[in-house]
C-alpha cells in the first residue's frame, strides 16, 4: 500500500473533492510533513555529526554506557535517519529509531528539569546592574523571582522543552506507523518495512 490515506467519496459533504484529496492534498501533505520532521532531524543531527563524541559524557551521565558508542549513534540516528525520512527510503525503521531517541529526550527533560540554576546569581546581578537590557515590565516579572516564571511558567522554558520533545517524538512515531507514503522512494520499491 503506497497511499497512506484514502478518502471515500460517499463519506464527504462534497464528494467531487475525493480525487483532489486522494491524488494531491494527502500525498503532498504527507510528503511535506515528512520533509519538516526529517529536515529538523537533519539540522540537529548535523551539529552532532560534526563532533560525534560531544555527547559521550552526557549519555554516560544518564547511565548509558559506553558513551563512545552511543554518542555517535545518536548523531547518526538523527542525521541519517532524518535524511532517510525526507527521502522516504526505509522510512519506518528510520522514523522508529528517531521516535525512540526523542522519547528518551522527552524523559530526560521531565526527569532533569532546568531547575533554579538556569538564571544564576551572577546573571541576576548582571541584569540588576544593567536594567536597560530589560523592559520595565520584564524586569518586574523576572528579577523578583530569579527567573522561576521564565523557567517553569505556562510559557516557560521547561514546559517548552518537554512539549517540543514530545511533539517531535510523536511526529516521528506517526511516520513510523504510516510509512513513506505515495511520494517516497519506498513507494517505488517492491517491498517496504
Amino acid at each position: 500500500m503506497h497511499q497512506v490515506f484514502t478518502t471515500a467519496r460517499d463519506g464527504l459533504y462534497l464528494p467531487f473533492l475525493a480525487p483532489f484529496y486522494n491524488n494531491f492534498a494527502q500525498p503532498v501533505g504527507w510528503f511535506l510533513f515528512r520533509l519538516v520532521i526529517g529536515g529538523v532531524l537533519i539540522t540537529y543531527g548535523w551539529d552532532k555529526v560534526v563532533d560525534p563524541m560531544a555527547l559521550s559524557g552526557f549519555v554516560e551521565g544518564l547511565g548509558v554506557s559506553p558513551g563512545w558508542l552511543f554518542s555517535p549513534l545518536i548523531a547518526y540516528t538523527n542525521f541519517l535517519g532524518g535524511l532517510l525520512i525526507v527521502l522516504g527510503l526505509f522510512t519506518r525503521p528510520a522514523a522508529l529509531a528517531n521516535a525512540a531517541m526523542l522519547l528518551v529526550t522527552y524523559w530526560f527533560h521531565v526527569t532533569h528539569p532546568f531547575g533554579d540554576v538556569f538564571l544564576t546569581q551572577a546573571g541576576i546581578d548582571y541584569l540588576t546592574a544593567n536594567p536597560d537590557l530589560l523592559t520595565a515590565a520584564g524586569q518586574q516579572h523576572l528579577l523578583p523571582d530569579g527567573g522561576a516564571a521564565f523557567l517553569n511558567g505556562p510559557t516557560g522554558v521547561q514546559p517548552k522543552a518537554e512539549l517540543n520533545s514530545l511533539f517531535w517524538a510523536a511526529g516521528a512515531a506517526v511516520i513510523a506507523a504510516l510509512g513513506g507514503g505515495a511520494i517516497s522512494l519506498d513507494a517505488k520499491m517492491r517491498k517496504t518495512f
